[in-house]
């Protein structure tokens, strides 16, 4: 496995390199990540991992200065995982000059989380159309916990004619259904304890939602759960998995998804259900 942090060494290490898949990641992996590696293996035999803590996507009042940076164990990981190159660049190599052009995306980047992110995906977009121009993959993949930006980096790929294949992986969950992200490293141990509440209450959703229950008293039902064990709630939504805005009529492949706040953690959540045309909306 190769590293490298510049742009020529990155050109150097995939010049014989046919086809490649990209994995692009802000690094203090866990076993989500991995299997998003082990998924771009199987669709390529040249997996680039993509490990750089993008300024962009971070808010004035958010954790960039104290995001965890575990470079060396995260390529140590990642070498026993099969990825054949690791880019890890620094912030002077990704702009070397103030950005000043940014990838604008699409209007649902303003609603779910992005309302309580302002500018966040605009961040995204921009930093992975960066790194699709940098590493050139056939393949990209993305991991569905993050469904708002699954969802806005397809449509880019697509408006943009990016010819980029955008792969979803499932998301990965310890045993306690809790999704795995490089977050829950800010839970404390009662926090911790709880924080499966989320997808519980987001698969309780579901079930309702294919027995018929409407969308908004499904989302009421789901927030005051959350509320009432002591989660700060940014949002419970029932959305379209085709346009991610509120379904309508006819709409039978739905997600519900979930931002919440566990003390000082933000976790985000959802689950995917697929209900009959004649349930009510």
């Amino acid at each position: 496995m190769l590293i490298v942090a510049d742009r020529p060494g990155l050109k150097r290490a995939l010049a014989a390199r046919e086809e490649v898949a990209l994995v692009p990641t802000m690094g203090n992996l866990h076993d989500g990540h991995l299997k998003l590696v082990e998924l771009a293996r199987g669709r390529s035999a040249c997996v680039v991992v993509s490990i750089f803590v993008n300024p962009l996507q971070f808010g004035p009042s958010e954790d960039l200065a104290t995001y965890p940076r575990t470079l060396a164990e995260d390529c140590a990981k990642l070498e026993r995982a099969g990825a054949s190159v690791v880019f890890a660049p620094s912030e002077t190599v990704l702009y070397p000059r103030p950005q000043r052009v940014f990838v604008e995306p699409p209007p649902i980047a303003g609603d779910l989380c992005g309302a309580f992110r302002p500018g966040h995906f605009r961040g995204v977009a921009t930093v992975v159309l960066k790194l699709f121009h940098l590493v050139g993959p056939r393949f990209a993949v993305f991991g569905k916990k993050d469904y708002q930006q699954l969802f806005i980096i397809r449509a880019m790929a697509e408006q943009l004619d990016v010819p980029v294949e955008i792969v979803a992986g499932e998301t990965l969950r310890a045993a306690d259904g809790l999704a795995l992200s490089s977050r829950n490293g800010y839970l404390g141990p009662v926090e911790r304890a709880q924080a499966p509440r989320l997808y519980q209450v987001l698969r309780e959703c579901a079930q309702a939602l294919t027995a018929g229950t409407r969308c908004a008293d499904v989302e009421q039902a789901g927030r005051a759960r959350l509320e009432s064990h002591g989660w700060r709630v940014d949002y419970v939504a029932v959305r379209s998995q085709a346009t991610l805005s509120p379904p309508v009529r006819g709409d039978t492949a739905l997600v519900v998804l979930g931002a919440a706040w566990l003390g000082r953690t933000r976790l985000i959540d959802n689950v995917e259900v697929l209900i009959g045309e004649d349930s009510g909306l």
